[in-house]
């Protein structure tokens, strides 16, 4: 009965105690510091404060997000694009949530920048970034950056209501 004398019995008490205190540690450090990311809607329209230094007239854009944690994937598409024409998927962003801000980056044709019919085959690829600010109002504030230009342009990201796919069946 050797595992029952007061040394073995101090050592496990002792070794449990440390086990649990870390634990609460561990866990008080967990609850008060870590919080998970905004969850952000899925559909933007974008409105520039005003027009792209690449394009010749101005038009809306739909900034489609994909979330997964921090991370984002992003399409973006002219206003109009959605229910006419199918987007290419090499125009995407990829980026993440970072204090309170979302940026992206990547590469986007500049047909669908422009807003313009894709009369040439060819894939002009212009790079852009975008910067929004997440806040807890509706509307969000940002900037874009195309074709690595030093100037930005002010955007107002708002939030597009999906529709449904299925809607409850109403009783009579």
């Amino acid at each position: 009965m050797s595992h029952f004398n007061l040394k073995s019995l101090t050592f496990y008490a002792v070794a449990i105690s440390s086990v649990l205190l870390l634990f609460k540690v561990v866990t008080a450090y967990g609850e008060s510091s870590l919080k998970a990311p905004l969850e952000i809607d899925s559909n933007y329209r974008l409105m520039l404060s005003e027009k792209l230094p690449i394009c010749d007239q101005s038009g809306f854009l739909l900034l489609n997000l994909q979330q997964s944690g921090i991370y984002l994937n992003g399409l973006l598409v002219p206003d109009n694009s959605i229910k006419t024409s199918k987007v290419s998927k090499k125009s995407s962003l990829m980026g993440k949530i970072k204090n309170q801000e979302l940026n992206l980056s990547g590469t986007i044709q500049k047909h669908i920048l422009c807003n313009t019919p894709n009369v040439q085959k060819q894939t002009n690829l212009i790079p852009v970034k975008l910067q929004i600010q997440l806040v807890k109002k509706r509307d969000l504030i940002g900037k874009i950056n195309v074709s690595d230009n030093s100037k930005t342009i002010g955007l107002t990201a708002i939030p597009q209501k999906t529709k449904e796919k299925s809607e409850e069946p109403k009783n009579h």
